[in-house]
């Protein structure tokens, strides 16, 4: 029986659960020094787990492409979050898995082989991709100058903290007053968002991008969704100019689920306030979490 205090969120570091105030990495970790490291997030909602295996088939896929073993199996990993949740109490929460570089095992080696990869998970109260007042009205996005850094440079598929696009987006986005920001290609392609992905919809019909994108858990649950609602869709390449005229448009994200847009820079777009491609979408999507296939209870009195 633990008698630390887990109430503001669970971590687990260095092969022991901590309480998150005192999860701590080394400065001397590439996954710090580097930004060498990839991540996947899962929410909890009342309880159980949302589509937890996609999550950890994503998460083993970046470890993979990144070359990181952590020495755990999947279903360590998955135990370990089980275990990392309920310590917290939490029942709704956000849940991370994070592979780390780690620090070389030769003190000055620059040879990412020479890293001893490892797992650092938590648990925090539910964090939204945007403010809740923000998804009451429509999110106000602005299509930022900086481009995406290009599919040949890093990997998109594999989702990471190399953020320095996307946070040069985001400051021009807040500086104008907008609440968050999407990002091109260098040929004015949509790409997606800091966080999220993007969908436009034209007289009733959704696209989505198909690169530059992280293939984004709560973007394959929408578009099974659209197959089991009748609505169209495309997964293709989208231009700028047809985001800027959509009808609709919405943002999702496992931090907030399915997020109406309001404006795309400074055209609030006609069907903004009705939104009934994305109503739909948005009650389909929290029906969903009821369904067993992607609902994962977590065992909180087998850590008590």
């Amino acid at each position: 029986m633990t008698t630390q205090d887990f109430s503001r969120g669970a971590a687990y570091v260095d092969g022991a659960f901590v309480p998150i105030g005192d999860a701590r990495i080394s400065v001397l970790d590439w996954g710090f020094t580097h930004s060498d490291a990839v991540y996947d997030v899962v929410h909890v909602v009342d309880g159980a787990f949302f589509r937890l295996q996609a999550h950890l088939d994503r998460f083993r896929r970046s470890m993979a492409m990144r070359r990181m073993d952590v020495g755990m199996t999947m279903d360590e990993i998955r135990c370990n979050l089980h275990e990392v949740v309920a310590l917290s109490g939490l029942r709704d929460a956000y849940v991370a898995m994070v592979a780390l570089r780690g620090r070389p095992r030769i003190y000055g080696s620059r040879r990412p082989a020479d890293c001893q990869n490892h797992l650092v998970t938590y648990a925090v109260p539910w964090v939204d991709v945007v403010p809740r007042e923000v998804q009451e009205r429509g999110a106000r996005l602005k299509i930022a100058d900086v481009p995406r850094v290009p599919d040949a440079c890093f990997d998109p598929t594999v989702k990471n903290y190399q953020w320095g696009d996307l946070t040069t987006g985001l400051f021009q986005a807040h500086d104008e007053g907008y609440d968050s920001v999407i990002l091109c290609d260098a040929d004015n392609y949509v790409t997606e968002g800091p966080g999220f992905n993007i969908f436009s919809v034209w007289n009733g019909h959704v696209w989505t991008p198909d690169h530059g994108c992280l293939p984004g858990i709560t973007r394959a649950t929408v578009l099974e969704l659209c197959t089991e609602l009748g609505i169209p869709f495309s997964v293709g390449r989208l231009r700028r100019a047809e985001l800027e005229v959509s009808d609709e448009a919405f943002i999702t994200s496992s931090g907030g689920g399915v997020i109406r847009v309001q404006q795309i820079n400074d055209r609030i777009l006609p069907q903004a306030e009705e939104s009934p491609v994305f109503k739909r979408l948005r009650q389909a999507y929290w029906e969903a979490h009821r369904d067993p296939r992607f609902h994962e209870p977590i065992g909180y009195h087998a850590y008590a």
